[in-house]
């Protein structure tokens, strides 16, 4: 059997425990044609890049999965006509990463730079020159 892991997004309407009931459901999918789920991973409601079905938020979960393609397929094709997944996407992998994902790791989010002022090591800016056409002040 090969090795997948499998996201999807759920619309915003949806609760949390309907998101669960929905990883349950597609899990129970897999487990009845051949294929098992390891780590699950609800990644929570996060903000769209970009309005999907118009939604600008969307629930995320993560599945790793040990399955044959067949009952992959299935769990798709179900995915596919199920009117609260508003995308999928599953990847074939060579190993399951272990620990949390990504997504989860907070010391990735704590070693961001804050925005704003902060400049960095760049410093502030140097005062911006006058330019050449424009007009000159006015004497007193």
């Amino acid at each position: 059997m090969a090795l997948y892991e499998h996201i999807f997004m759920a619309r915003q309407d949806v609760s949390s425990q309907q998101v669960d009931a929905l990883v349950e459901q597609f899990k129970g999918v897999l487990e009845s044609n051949g294929g098992s789920v390891g780590k699950i991973e609800n990644w929570g409601l996060k903000t769209l890049p970009y309005r999907v079905n118009k939604n600008r938020k969307a629930h995320y979960a993560l599945m790793n999965i040990d399955a044959p393609s067949a009952a992959v397929a299935e769990m798709e094709r179900q995915m596919r006509i199920h009117e609260d997944i508003l995308r999928y996407i599953t990847i074939k992998v060579e190993e399951h990463e272990e620990g949390p994902s990504a997504m989860l790791r907070k010391s990735d989010r704590d070693d961001r730079k804050p925005r704003g002022g902060d400049r960095g090591d760049r410093g502030d800016r140097p005062p911006r020159a006058p330019r050449a056409d424009a007009p000159a002040p006015a004497a007193e």
